[in-house]
Formats: structure tokens, sequence, C-alpha cells
């Protein structure tokens, strides 16, 4: 019956210029903890989700190899705009392939391969993520259906398969860097995302 998840902890999160948060931690059965960023109110509407894959380098450091921190923040903005939702903060680094990882693809990277080239030579798939647990944590969140806010056709695929329907995809696109435009092109060209 898909991945299972247990709320282990909730609390109240102050953030800037943002509707009232509450972050809640939640530890599915392969011990992983994942967090939901659970932001305004949304009244029983369907409400617009974001599922952010944890990146180190481009949350944290603001690294330009990705275009995850923008991401991240510009995520927040739109939901707290559209009054409330829900970020989920999928704790799978480097698309599931965990940091030591994510950065030999950085350095197959520099030495002229794209990120799908980089994972497929270090024996991977070019994304190891999965969406049950995402799935999970937003039925125990009381949430069965949402809006998706991803260029990501496989994301919608996903949650729709692991018993969460959407009801609508909204774009979210972000301007190209020198350093992540040829990492854009890639996730368009190789990996469906959507222009």
């Amino acid at each position: 019956a898909g991945a299972q998840v247990t709320l282990v902890a909730r609390a109240r999160l102050p953030l800037e210029d943002m509707p009232e948060t509450q972050i809640v931690v939640f530890r599915a059965s392969d011990g992983g903890e994942h967090v939901a960023l659970v932001i305004g109110a949304f009244g029983g509407n369907p409400p617009l989700v974001r599922l952010h894959s944890e990146c180190l380098t481009g949350d944290v450091f603001g690294s330009l190899k990705c275009d995850c921190g923008p991401q991240l923040k510009e995520a927040l903005r739109l939901i707290a705009a559209a009054g409330g939702g829900v970020l989920l903060y999928l704790r799978q680094e480097g698309r599931g392939i965990g940091i030591a990882n994510k950065i030999r693809a950085y350095a197959l990277q520099d030495r002229g391969f794209d990120t799908v080239e980089a994972n497929l030579r270090l024996g991977f798939a070019d994304d190891e993520r999965g969406y049950e647990q995402a799935a999970a944590m937003l039925h125990a969140l009381g949430i069965d259906k949402v809006r998706l806010l991803t260029n990501n056709p496989v994301k919608v695929e996903g949650l729709d398969k692991a018993g969460i329907p959407v009801v609508e995809r909204v774009g979210h696109h972000m301007p190209a860097n020198p350093h992540n435009a040829d990492y854009l092109a890639t996730k368009r060209k190789k990996s469906g995302h959507l222009p």
C-alpha cells in the first residue's frame, strides 16, 4: 500500500514575508526524514504544492550550477501569493544519488559530460527519485488532490500514480545563468521538462 511515513514533529516556523507557516517532520520507513512546510490556509481547495528535492549546493550555498536555490525561494513566494499551500522538502539529494555521488557527477561535468551522462556513467538512472513518500506525506496532512508547481511531467505522473491526483500543473520558470544554461537545456531535452 505505497510508502509508509510517520509524523514525528510539528511546530510553528516564522519565515520572512510569509503567512503563518508550520514545519512538519515525517520519518519514512527507510529511516529518511522529510519535511513539509504548511503555509497559510488553503480552505478545502486543492492546495498549491511544490515537491522540492534537497540540494545542499543550491539551497544553502547558492551554487550557480543548478536552479534549485532560486526555485525554492520562488516556490515559497508563489505559495504565499496563492494564499497558502505546501512545500515538501524531500531528502533525495542529487535526484536521489546522495551528496558524494552528486559531487562526483559535478567533477564529470567539469570534464564535459552533461547531467544525465554523468549520472549514467556513475551507474545511476537519470533520475532515481520516487514520489510515494511525497504522496504519503500529503495524505498524512489530509490532502487528497493538489495543484502542482512544476515543469516536470514525471512528477505529475508520479503523484497521480501514488494516489494524489494533480488537478492542475502550474508552470515554474526560472531564468538561466551562464553556469546553468546547459543544465536547464538538458532537463528539457533529456528529462522531458516542459519549456
